[in-house]
């Protein structure tokens, strides 16, 4: 059988390198980019490609010329009042989701239609829909990768599937200082239905439910993985 192989930008931490872990250990080929590979050297299969999506491009031949799946995991948590939120901030969010976004999915995509059929998963959150204070810029740039996310789904059908998960707090170094106590975490906990919040499996297999064929006749879609915070109030 031949081999699959897959492309997680900003795979060498956090929910990235969940989904990073998780193809390689159902024996598929990854290639990571992203600034660091300190993670990475205990994986097998692995191949890493230095690019930093905010200063650099990642070009089509850094990448396999066959890519089953693709996905982009880079994003910020840049909370704070609107009367402080400045526009060099919120362009910094704007190119880290939304431009590093685009320029690294114009680089996969000769690759992604060489395969037989492939997929291309997005990250959004939950404040998109449900509308959190003080998450403006966070939630305008994930608003535009969903928006983004449709546009490529209907552009690349139906050789290429796009799709994007919407989580709320996960457990990763991106949320740190939000997690800083046991009383911080406590509260956070009892902010959802489920009485935790995300963690890094959680969201990664998700993602790889995306990117496999029991998601074969999905696309357009952005699946909340939220521990219920969207939609239920208890």
């Amino acid at each position: 059988m031949t081999q699959r192989h897959f492309v997680v930008v900003g795979g060498s931490h956090g929910i990235g390198l969940g989904i990073v872990e998780r193809l390689v250990a159902r024996g598929d080929g990854v290639t990571v980019v992203s600034r660091t590979s300190e993670h990475l050297a205990r994986l097998g299969n692995v191949t890493h490609v230095e690019v930093d999506v905010m200063t650099g491009n990642l070009a089509p031949e850094q990448l396999p010329p066959s890519i089953a799946g693709f996905v982009y995991c880079p994003g910020s948590i840049n909370l704070g009042s609107i009367r402080s939120l400045t526009q060099e901030a919120m362009v910094d969010d704007y190119r880290l989701n939304v431009i590093g976004a685009v320029n690294c999915i114009q680089a996969a995509l000769p690759a992604l239609k060489n395969s037989e059929s492939s997929a291309i998963v997005l990250f959004s959150t939950v404040a998109v829909a449900q509308g959190l204070p003080l998450h403006a810029s966070v939630a305008a740039c994930k608003g535009a990768v969903e928006g983004l996310a449709r546009t490529l789904a209907a552009e690349l059908a139906p050789k290429v599937r796009v799709n994007c998960i919407a989580p709320a707090l996960t457990d990763t170094r991106l949320a740190e200082k939000f997690l800083s106590s046991d009383e911080k975490r406590n509260a956070m906990n009892q902010r959802y239905p489920l009485r935790r919040i995300g963690q890094v499996d959680d969201i990664a297999s998700a993602a790889c439910f995306l990117l496999g064929s029991d998601s074969s006749w999905m696309t357009g879609q952005v699946l909340g993985v939220d521990g219920g915070m969207s939609t239920l109030r208890v």
